[in-house]
C-alpha cells in the first residue's frame, strides 16, 4: 500500500469517511456499554488521571489486558475534553481505517468496483461488526490493525503487515491470539499456495520479523509478571472463578455456544447458503485459490481464540470471532458471484437476513449478546430518560439497585461528571432500575417478580427500561 491517491484509492477513502461519519453521527451519544465500561471508561480514567505511561490498574478492576483503548481515549480526552462524544471521536479514525482496509481486503478477491462495494455492504451488514462500530470498544481498533496486517500478507506489503502485527500484539490478549492466528495463516498460505516448504518458510528472516512485531506484547507480559506476578487473574480478582479447565459437559456446552455465536443474528442464512453453495461448486472451489485462502483465513485467524474459549469455563462473546465472520461472509459473496441465475434476489435475501439479525431479541429469561448487534441501540436514550425520571421523582440514584453493566457510576457510562452510582441488586433496595438488556439470572427474575412492582416503563422497539418499587412500600 502506498500513498499515491489514484481514483480507486480516493473512492475507497470517500466511502470509508462517509460511512464512518454517518455511524459517528448516529452513535456519538451512546454510553459506555457492556464490559467497555471497564476497558474504556475505568481503565481510560486511570491513565487520564495518572499519565500515559502508567499502565498499572488497581487490582479491584484489573482484567490483565493491556489498557491500549484506555490510552487512546486518555489521549483524546486530554486534547478535546473528557466527554462521551470525544470518546466516540477517538474511535472514528479506526472505524474509517477499518472500512478502508475491508475494501482493500475485498478488492484482493473481487476486481470490479461495483462488486467491491456490494461485498462491503454485505460485510458491514453483519450485526456484530456494525455493533462494534457504534460502541467505544477495542474491537474496532483490533479490526483495523488485523486487516492492515492481512492486506500486508495478501499484497506482500511487509511494512504495513509489520505495523498491523506490531499493534495487534499490544491491544488485548485476544488481539495477541489473532496475531498468532495470522502467523499460522501466513505459514500455511505460503505452504499451500506458494508451494514453499516449511523449512524455507520458517527461516530466520521470517521468525525475526514476527518476533520484532511481537515485542510490545512480549514486553507487556514480562512487565506484568515482574510487577504483579500474574497476567489475568489473582485470588481476589472478580474473575478468579472463571478461568478453569472445563468438565466434559462444559466443554461440549462450549462447542454448542461457539456454533451458536457463528449462527446468531442472521448469520445462519450465510452458513446455510455457504453449505449449499459449496456443495454445488465444490469442484470449482477445489481449483480456486481465493476460495481456499478465505476458508483458511476464516479458520486460522481465530484458531487460538477458539482453543482458549473451548478449554475455559469463562463465558465468551460473539465479538471474539468478528474477523472470522467477515471472512465467511465474503466467502459467501464469492460463491454468490459464481451463480448464473438468481444472484440479485439471493444477495438481497442474505443482506436482509443480516440486517434483520439486529431485530433478534430472545425471550426475557434467555441471555443474549447485547453488545453484538444493534438491538441495544434504543437502550441508551431510554436509560437517560429513566434516569431523568428518577430525578423528577426525587429518588436518590445511590439508593437504587441495578444490574451489569449499569451498576456503575453514571459518569463511568455517560462521562458527564455525575458521580453517583447505582448499587448492585441484592433484593434489599427499595427501588430497582431494570432493562431487558441486562442478562439476569433466574433467581434475580424471581426476586423481582415476587418483591417489586413496575412504577415507570420506557419502551422503544424491543427494548424496555423499567423503574421498579418494593411491594412493601406500595401497600
Amino acid at each position: 500500500m502506498n500513498f499515491n491517491v489514484n481514483k480507486n484509492t480516493a473512492q475507497k477513502l470517500l466511502i470509508s469517511i462517509g460511512i464512518g461519519i454517518l455511524l459517528f453521527m448516529i452513535s456519538y451519544d451512546f454510553g459506555m456499554f457492556w464490559d467497555n465500561v471497564l476497558f474504556a471508561s475505568k481503565m481510560g480514567n486511570q491513565i487520564y488521571n495518572n499519565g500515559f505511561f502508567d499502565w498499572t490498574m488497581p487490582n479491584e478492576f484489573d482484567p490483565g489486558h493491556p489498557p491500549f483503548l484506555g490510552a487512546v481515549l486518555a489521549f483524546f480526552w486530554k486534547i478535546f475534553g473528557h466527554s462521551l462524544w470525544v470518546s466516540h471521536l477517538a474511535m472514528l479514525p479506526f472505524m474509517i481505517g477499518s472500512i478502508y482496509q475491508l475494501q482493500r481486503f475485498i478488492a484482493y478477491f473481487v476486481s470490479n468496483n461495483t462488486m467491491i462495494l456490494l461485498g462491503l455492504l454485505l460485510v458491514v451488514a453483519d450485526p456484530t461488526l456494525s455493533a462494534s462500530f457504534v460502541l467505544v470498544n477495542p474491537e474496532t481498533i483490533i479490526i483495523f490493525f488485523f486487516f492492515l496486517a492481512v492486506n500486508g500478507i495478501l499484497y506482500q506489503e511487509k511494512k504495513w503487515q509489520f505495523i498491523g502485527l506490531f499493534f495487534l500484539s499490544i491491544i488485548t490478549f485476544r488481539s495477541m491470539m489473532l496475531f498468532a492466528g495470522l502467523f499460522l495463516f501466513e505459514v500455511l498460505n505460503n505452504y499451500f499456495f506458494n508451494k514453499k516448504s516449511f523449512r524455507k518458510i520458517l527461516d530466520i528472516k521470517f521468525l525475526s520479523f514476527y518476533f520484532l512485531a511481537a515485542l510490545p506484547g512480549i514486553v507487556f507480559v514480562l512487565w506484568r509478571l515482574a510487577t504483579k506476578g500474574w497476567l489475568q487473574t489473582h485470588p481476589e480478582s472478580p474473575w478468579a472463578d472463571l478461568w478453569h479447565l472445563p468438565s466434559i459437559t462444559q466443554f461440549l456446552k462450549n462447542i454448542a455456544i461457539l456454533i451458536h455465536r457463528y449462527l446468531d443474528f442472521g448469520r445462519v442464512f450465510i452458513f446455510i447458503f455457504l453449505i449449499v453453495g459449496l456443495f454445488y461448486f465444490r469442484k470449482k472451489i477445489v481449483l480456486n485459490k481465493h476460495f481456499k485462502q478465505l476458508l483458511l483465513l476464516s479458520i486460522c485467524a481465530v484458531f487460538f481464540v477458539v482453543i482458549a474459549v473451548l478449554f475455559s469455563t469463562n463465558a465468551f462473546g460473539h465479538r471474539y470471532f468478528i474477523v472470522s465472520y467477515i471472512s465467511f461472509i465474503l466467502l459467501a459473496f464469492l460463491v454468490l458471484k459464481e451463480l448464473k441465475k438468481y444472484k440479485k434476489p439471493l444477495y438481497v435475501l442474505l443482506f436482509i437476513g443480516l440486517i434483520t439479525g439486529n431485530l433478534w431479541v430472545y425471550p426475557e429469561r434467555t441471555s443474549q449478546g447485547w453488545d453484538a448487534s444493534l438491538a441495544h441501540a434504543p437502550y441508551h436514550s431510554l436509560r437517560k430518560e429513566a434516569i431523568r425520571s428518577l430525578d423528577t421523582m426525587n429518588i436518590d440514584i445511590s439508593k437504587v439497585a441495578s444490574f451489569f453493566p449499569n451498576c456503575n457510576k453514571i459518569d463511568e457510562i455517560d462521562l458527564n461528571g455525575h458521580q453517583k452510582s447505582f448499587t448492585k441488586f441484592t433484593n434489599n433496595s427499595n427501588y430497582v432500575f431494570y432493562s431487558n438488556v441486562y442478562n439476569l439470572s433466574n433467581k434475580d427474575y424471581e426476586l423481582l417478580n415476587n418483591n417489586y412492582l413496575e412504577i415507570k416503563r420506557f419502551k422503544s422497539f424491543n427494548i424496555v427500561v423499567s423503574i421498579l418499587k418494593k411491594r412493601s412500600l406500595s401497600n
